[in-house]
Order: structure tokens, then sequence, then C-alpha cells
């Protein structure tokens, strides 16, 4: 599993759960399948342990599962495989990997923003959390690597291997990588150890090799992973843009007609109902190893604004066909227009974390949330990659005829509702 975490992230939490329906606030606002909402573990506060908020800069973890097996048997070993767990170049990183006992396979990865040195509290922090995730996921035994200057990287080694040593965490080795090279903050022994560092190569060592001939690909940062799903621009932008205004009129224009002919239809109800077919339709079209075109790409959009839509379309997330769903969504969210990109993004998180691509999950919940900080789905599934949850844990809450039938219930009972109010206001004085 691994997971890219900034400083000052939330506290690690268990693994998640599937939930029932949601009780709504207003009668006439439908259950939905909540999404899987971490169980709080010790020490979780949902603030960084100074008691102040997460900053608002700060990038969520990724959660994901190495591939294919990894062991790691040498610092070389360590540094050659840390890219292919991450799927990019660290970059400036602090980087924890558990692993298993007895023996040395990876189980666990996370990855940190170096943090500004002339901040001790954001050192304490990135360690307390790190201990507390390795803690909750029962892991006892790790290595670190730092990447960057001695300067940068030293007060959060220090303070990672005082934080592990109080939960009962062996750190058998902890490196700093800079510029081809490698020192040790265990290892004094100058004969395997020298002062000026010692040489590695990533690229030709043979653990790295291997990886990559097992199709781990390794982009050159994180920023090359977000470009992956930057919206898009130019003309296929402005299409884009006119589809959705489109889509639209021609649901207001049908709602019109509908009332005229006495079928009364709200635009929401009809966008539900036509929208649930489009997205079945383009999950079945992406699995068959098409795409949509733009018009229809628009519609989806516009249609998971919908609940029930966006539901009825996770629910049929299953995890076989998950190289299909991620390039559905992926697409989705470059080309939904601002307003409309929470939902695709979200879908993408969950099923990127289905897939172990943790970092590309953790990607898409900053497209969500920019696009709605308070989107409830996004905010959720941070929750659990914050905690640390393995990708087994990215559960379907509901099944798609539970979806329907909870919002059936839901609808049926508002319907009701508004039945009896309407004959208390006829026999009112």
């Amino acid at each position: 599993m691994t997971s890219n975490l900034p400083v000052g992230t939330q506290p690690p939490t268990d693994a998640p759960r599937s939930a029932a329906p949601a009780r709504p606030r207003r009668p006439k606002r439908p259950p939905r399948p909540a999404p899987p909402r971490p169980r709080r573990g010790p020490h979780a506060d949902g603030t960084a342990p100074d008691g102040t908020a997460p900053d608002a800069d700060d990038t969520a973890p990724d959660a994901g599962v190495p591939r294919p097996r990894v062991r790691i048997g040498s610092p070389a070993h360590l540094l050659a495989v840390v890219p292919g767990l991450l799927g990019f170049e660290p970059g400036q990183s602090i980087v924890v990997v558990g692993t298993e006992s007895p023996g040395t396979a990876v189980r666990l990865t996370l990855r940190y923003d170096v943090p500004d040195p002339r901040r001790p509290d954001a050192a304490a922090a990135l360690a307390a959390h790190a201990a507390g995730v390795l803690t909750a996921q029962r892991v006892t035994t790790a290595v670190a690597v730092g990447y960057g200057t001695d300067a940068a990287v030293a007060p959060v080694t220090s303070a990672l291997r005082d934080r592990a040593a109080q939960a009962g965490i062996s750190l058998t080795e902890v490196l700093r990588a800079e510029n081809g090279r490698y020192w040790s903050y265990v290892c004094a022994d100058p004969a395997c150890c020298p002062p000026e560092g010692t040489p590695y190569d990533v690229t030709g060592h043979p653990a790295a090799r291997a990886m990559a001939a097992a199709g781990a690909e390794v982009l050159a940062g994180r920023a090359e992973l977000s470009a992956s799903l930057a919206p898009v621009g130019g003309q296929p932008g402005a299409a884009m843009r006119r589809a959705t205004a489109k889509a639209h009129t021609q649901v207001a224009r049908c709602v019109t007609r509908l009332d005229r002919a006495g079928l009364r239809v709200t635009a929401a109800r009809l966008t539900a109902v036509l929208g649930t077919v489009a997205v079945r339709d383009a999950i079945q079209r992406y699995r068959a190893g098409e795409q949509v075109g733009t018009e229809h790409a628009a519609w989806l959009t516009i249609a998971l604004r919908q609940l029930r839509v966006r539901d009825d379309a996770w629910a049929r997330m299953e995890p076989g066909h998950r190289n299909a769903h991620l390039r559905l969504w992926t697409d989705l969210t470059r080309l939904a227009r601002p307003g409309y990109v929470a939902a695709p993004a979200a879908l993408l998180a969950f099923c990127a974390w289905q897939a172990g691509e943790g970092a590309l999950a953790n990607v898409a919940l900053d497209r969500a949330l920019a696009d709605n900080p308070g989107y409830s789905m996004a905010l959720l599934l941070r929750d659990a990659l914050d905690s640390g949850a393995p990708p087994a844990m990215a559960r379907l809450p509901m099944t798609p005829e539970e979806v329907a039938a909870a919002y059936d219930a839901a609808e049926g009972a508002a319907a009701a509702e508004d039945v009896e109010a309407t004959q208390d206001a006829k026999a009112a004085p």
C-alpha cells in the first residue's frame, strides 16, 4: 500500500467499512449510500499534534499497493524500488516503507513532502502520523529515506526514530539520498558508510528493471501526475463548454413540453432518470474499449451531479473492470467544466484506490475538492487514504439494486408526506 502524505495530515484511522444509506436531513431529500467512512483509531483528532488544522496547501495522502511483490535487501535496493512504489521520482520527499516480519517484503509505503527545517513542529507531526499509520496497520518493522539536504532531512529522521522507538517500531535503516549518493543515519562504520556518501544507480539496478518489466511506470514527479488530470483546454474545452450549455437547454425544453402535456416532472428528476441510463451506457462502452463523444460526455457530467446517478455509477465499479473505469473517469474529470468536476473526480479516486494507484487517487481528490470543497464523497475518501487503509477496503458500499431501492423508498416517502401536507392544508379552518 502506498500513501503520499504531507506534513500535518489527519491522524490514522482504522480501515473503512461499507455504510448503509444515510437518513435525509429534510423529508424531501433522499437518503443515499454513504461513502466508506473510516473508524477513528487511537490518536485520531483530525488535527496536527500541535492542535492546528492541516495547512490548506498540503496534499493529501495516497494509498496503494506495490506491484509486483518487492523485497528490500540493501540500501541500494531500497533506493532502486522507491520510485516504482510511488509511481514517480520522489524529489524532495520523506519516504517510510513498512515491511513484513520476518523477511523484508514491502507492505506499506508512505511519502511526505520534506517540511521546512525551520518548523520543528512539522517534523514532529510527520513522525507522529507515520508512526500512527504503521501502528494502525500493525506494521512493526520499517525503513525510511529522506531525499534532500542534511539540514532538511535530519530533523525529520531524528523525529521518526524517536517516535518509532516510542511506538515499538523497529527502523532498521534510515537513509538520506542526494545527487546520486546516499548516507545512513544508523550506520557509523566508514568502511560501508563513508562520510562522502555511497554512489547508487536507480535506473540500472536489477530491482528497478524488474519493476519496470512488470509494468511499474515511473513519472518524472508528482506534478506530472497532476498534469495528467488537468482540465482540457483549447478547442476540446470550448466544445465541452458549449455541449454542457446545450444539454441544460435540452432538459429545460423537455420539462416544458412534458408540463404542457400534463406530466409534471422536475429537471432534476428527468436528469436522474435519463442520466442513469446514459452513465450505464458509458460504463459498458468503456468496458468494451470504446469512448464517448463530447455531447455524451457533457450530459454525463450534468447527470452525475444528481446523487442518485453518481451512486448508481459508484455501485457499478466492479474491480474486474478497473482499467476501463479508470479511463472513463479520467476522461470525464479532464473534460468536465468548472462546477461539474467533483463527481467524476471522486469516482476516479475510488477506482484508483481500488487499483492500488494511490497517487492518482489523491490527485483526483485534489481536483474534486478544488471544484467543491465540501463534496462529502471526496472528503470521506480522503479520510480513508489518510488512514493508510489498503485497497482491499475499497469495497462497493451498495449494489445498484440497493441504490435504486433506497432512492425509490425515499422518494415514495417524500411523495406521501406531500399528499399528507396537502390534505392537512385543505382541512385547516
